[in-house]
């Protein structure tokens, strides 16, 4: 199937199924794909390119709708004629990607809002950074990161997440896409690494691209089957136990202490916590880290400051165990940090005046309210939906009990000018149960929260209780 190389990003924020769509309807109006040329059936492009049916299907679907291609009953999907459409287009539009279908309302899962950002506080920290007597950060400094940040990281992860761990331990990077990579490096070639299904596309996407192997392990209410696990012959978990993503379960208390013992009982084993948005929990206390819980020294915790300050600050940072740090520091002796020493010494400011543990207490009330919100427009039109995930993060998961999958869901909310993410999206097998969607609402005002939902359910000819 070489003529059918499509080159997909699993870690861009563009969805999978329209990356397919994109790249296919470029190749049909440049003609690279002829006219009346079958493609690839669902199931054999879904295996070729390691994505759902159901990705293909979409990708598919829209490209039918448009008359790019068309659906011959017990034949397959045959490419038409679409000459006029290729000339029309300039040269100019050629040269760019198609862009993506423009949405009123994008509940994104990784969007914060940004109106409440403390612009002037973060401009003071600038002004006392950045002036004559900091010419000594314009010079290369520690390559795990400056002190004056990791001490403040160190003091905030002990007080906020339970995190037990020196200074000397955390390595600061410009982002987890940065740092897996290094423990990739430092964990060696016979590692084998079990990953969350449903889970994070972009860890998925960093372990194949350095080849290593990553066996998908079922995440159920009580977050990774640690059974399943156990039975594997993976050495390393990477798990995202305070709000599993994209589920928005946690994981148990018994499945912590059975996370912890499997670790323990092999000096091969290690878990990579990966605490992307441990600081906003709304109910209930706090759940603490596994690596303030691990007693032998077999966590390594991520986390980054995305959610919590802002996406493009690309500041995230590891706590690795003593013997992995030594392993680290003799792998990357001539590493230099990814992270200019100005943005650090700003953030390092920001936490030391205070400033982040106000912002971040602001910014739980909310999303707390945006979540109750989102949660209210969303009761009435109970059992014909479900919601569920509603106790920490910036997302929740919709479930969707009618006869419809979730790509034509999708296109439905698309066509509306709403955008929403599929479930199926983030698993690697094909798509099971009701169809489901993560509704992000940390980017969106309270009216287009509630315009959304409401938007959505009449697009996806849902009613009310009361009204059914």
């Amino acid at each position: 199937m070489e003529e059918w190389l499509l080159l997909l990003d699993k870690s861009h924020a563009i969805p999978l199924y329209e990356q397919i769509y994109r790249q296919l309807k470029q190749d049909i109006t440049d003609q690279r794909i002829p006219v009346g040329k079958k493609l690839p059936s669902k199931r054999k492009l879904s295996e070729f390119l390691s994505v759902s049916q159901t990705t293909i299907e979409l990708a598919y679907g829209q490209l039918v709708s448009e008359g790019y291609i068309t659906a011959v009953p017990r034949s397959g999907y045959y490419v038409q004629d679409i000459e006029e459409l290729a000339y029309t287009e300039s040269a100019e539009v050629k040269e760019v990607i198609t862009p993506v279908r423009p949405a009123a309302i994008d509940f994104s899962p990784g969007k914060v809002d940004p109106v409440l950002f403390p612009f002037s506080k973060w401009r003071k920290v600038a002004k006392d950074v950045i002036d004559e007597h900091a010419a000594h950060l314009l010079q290369l400094g520690d390559p795990h990161g400056d002190v004056e940040l990791r001490n403040e990281i160190a003091t905030y992860l002990y007080h906020s997440r339970g995190v037990i761990c020196t200074p000397e331990q955390i390595i600061v990077g410009s982002g987890t896409e940065q740092l897996i990579p290094l423990i990739i490096r430092i964990l060696g070639e016979e590692a084998v690494y079990a990953v969350e299904d449903p889970g994070y596309p972009l860890t998925h996407h960093v372990f194949d691209h350095h080849l290593r192997p990553a066996i998908p392990i079922s995440v159920d209410d009580d977050g990774m089957d640690v059974d399943a696990l156990q039975r594997s012959l993976a050495t390393v978990a990477y798990v995202t136990p305070s709000h599993q993503f994209p589920t928005g379960t946690v994981l148990s208390a018994p499945r912590r202490a059975a996370l912890l013992n499997w670790a323990s009982s092999n000096p091969e084993h290690i878990i990579i916590e990966d605490d992307y948005d441990g600081e906003f929990r709304y109910a209930g206390r706090p759940i603490p880290s596994l690596q303030g819980m691990d007693r032998g020294e077999n966590v390594i915790y991520l986390s980054t400051f995305s959610k919590s300050l802002m996406p493009s600050l690309r500041i995230a940072y590891m706590v690795l165990t003593k013997a992995l740090l030594e392993r680290y520091k003799g792998a990357f002796i001539q590493y230099a940090s990814t992270v200019p020493r100005l943005d650090q010494h700003m953030l390092a400011r920001f936490m030391a005046e205070g400033q982040f543990s106000r912002h971040l207490n602001r910014m739980r009330k909310v999303y707390r309210k945006k979540l109750q919100l989102l949660t209210e427009a969303l009761t009435p039109y109970e059992p014909a939906i479900s919601y569920s995930g509603d106790e920490a993060g910036m997302h929740i998961i919709v479930t969707v009990h009618k006869q419809q999958t979730e790509p034509v869901l999708a296109d439905l909310a698309l066509q509306a000018g709403i955008r929403v993410y599929s479930l199926q999206d983030y698993k690697s097998g094909q798509a099971t149960g009701s169809p489901s969607f993560l509704l992000g609402f940390g980017g969106l005002s309270e009216h287009q929260i509630e315009r959304g939902i409401e938007k959505l359910m009449n697009v996806w000819g849902i009613q009310k209780a009361e009204q059914r």
